[in-house]
């Protein structure tokens, strides 16, 4: 009946979302064991709590690139938008030159162009906007999924397991009808 001090951080359907061991209030993010023996549902800033729980030491390391690379991704969207809207205005000023010598011509093409371009613009922001919000939904679950509890509440999880597995042996010796002593046989004296 050994515990590992070992936990794996889960998340489970909004649905299926059950009290906080700590602070009772609905949760989705499960700490499970490797081997499934025991699991209990906790808030996600409990996990950001040192008193609490500490990550593995891997895992943190792991995140902390992943939060790193996220971040410098950021970045380089920033830097290509600004480089677009650059070329897009480098381009609008080249069509007002060009407007302004040939009014008359392709006044239809132009138009055509331009309506392109914006869609084309529209699109691409669009496509960065979903990015961006695909990224923020999944910076949420990139935390560490390894941690280990503090002592004194890893020994409350043990003492739970094993006073559950005492009342669990009690009912079945409750259960068995040699536990009780038999009627006396004999004649009283």
């Amino acid at each position: 009946m050994a515990l590992q001090n070992v936990w794996h951080h889960r998340r489970v359907a909004d649905g299926s979302a059950k009290a906080c061991w700590i602070c009772f209030k609905p949760s989705t993010s499960v700490l499970i064991t490797p081997d499934n023996k025991d699991f209990f549902y906790l808030c996600t800033g409990h996990l950001s709590d040192r008193g609490f729980c500490l990550p593995d030491a891997g895992e943190a390391a792991d995140a902390a690139a992943r939060k790193k690379k996220d971040e410098l991704d950021r970045e380089i969207e920033l830097v290509k938008k600004e480089y677009e809207e650059k070329q897009r205005l480098k381009r609008e000023k080249r069509r007002e030159k060009g407007k302004d010598k040939d009014k008359d011509k392709d006044k239809d093409t132009k138009k055509k162009n331009e309506d392109e371009d914006i869609e084309d613009e529209k699109t691409k922001d669009d496509k960065i906007k979903e990015l961006s919000q695909s990224k923020d939904e999944a910076a949420v679950d990139l935390g560490p999924r390894i941690y280990t509890l503090n002592k004194n509440f890893y020994q409350m999880r043990v003492d739970k397991l094993r006073n559950a597995e005492i009342a669990r042996r009690n009912r079945e010796r409750m259960k068995n009808p040699s536990l009780f002593p038999s009627v006396p046989s004999g004649n009283p004296s």
